[in-house]
This record gives structure tokens, C-alpha cells and sequence, in this order.
């Protein structure tokens, strides 16, 4: 990522955060909506994990400009992600749904810079996630996909 483009990013973030509450719930709300396969990967309190996926996004948008001090922790939520039985289409809902989310919720704030600076931090983040949960054993995505 550029440097314009993470000054893009966490300047727009930064808009987000009063809101923090309303965008999580907004985002949920979508992402079920446009992939109804991945509500039964929640199965927990959705307050808390709206605040859980608030609380993560506010340490990669802090760390963008040094992306390899989260790296490590990115691969681990990857790997995480796959005993939840997140599986790869899930990455692209998930996207889809934080674009529109940041749409709606930053207004006139979503200009096609800020999309397209949102865009590749989640595209480097999902990259980072899913070439790690490829790394986990077979036998643990079975089990995943079982439960």
C-alpha cells in the first residue's frame, strides 16, 4: 500500500470509530444478508463480536504503515479461522460487506480514493489470512467443516 493510501484509510477509520457500534451491527447485518452461509459461524454473543471485529480492525489500521509488526498475529487468525469453518468465498463476503458498510456509514466521506485504499488493506489482510489457514493440517479443516 501506498502511503497516501494508508493515510487514506486511517483518516477514514478514524471517522468510523464514534460509530463503532452502528458499523459493526451494520456490517453483520450485511454480510448475513449477502452470505447467509456465514451466520452459523457466529455463534456467540454479536455484540462482543462486533466489538472483537472493531477492536481488529483498529490494530491493523494502526499498524498499516508497518505491516510486518502484524503479520504473525494475521496468520494466527487465519489459522484460527479455519477451525471456525470460515472457508475462501467467506474472505469476499466479508469484503464486500465492509465496503458497503464503510459506504454507508462515512457518506460523502467514501470517495473512490478511500474505497480503493480500503479495498487493497483488506485484499493484503485476506491474502495474509488465507495463504496461512492453507497452511493448517487436512485434518483439522474435516473437522471444522463437520461441526
Amino acid at each position: 500500500m501506498t502511503p497516501a493510501q494508508i493515510a487514506a484509510v486511517q483518516r477514514s477509520f478514524s471517522l468510523v470509530v464514534p460509530i463503532k457500534e452502528k458499523a459493526a451491527a451494520l456490517f453483520y447485518d450485511r454480510l448475513f444478508t449477502i452470505d447467509p452461509t456465514a451466520k452459523p459461524l457466529f455463534k456467540n454473543d454479536m455484540d462482543a463480536q462486533g466489538r472483537k471485529l472493531m477492536t481488529a480492525l483498529a490494530s491493523v489500521v494502526a499498524a498499516l504503515g508497518n505491516p510486518s509488526s502484524i503479520i504473525p498475529a494475521i496468520q494466527n487468525l487465519g489459522r484460527r479461522h479455519v477451525a471456525y469453518g470460515v472457508e475462501d468465498h467467506h474472505y469476499a463476503s466479508v469484503g464486500a460487506a465492509l465496503l458497503w458498510t464503510l459506504e454507508v456509514g462515512l457518506g460523502a466521506e467514501f470517495t473512490a480514493e478511500v474505497k480503493d485504499a480500503w479495498a487493497d488493506a483488506y485484499k493484503l489482510l485476506s491474502d495474509v489470512m488465507k495463504d496461512a489457514a492453507e497452511q493448517v493440517d487436512l485434518p483439522l479443516k474435516v473437522s471444522a467443516r463437520r461441526d
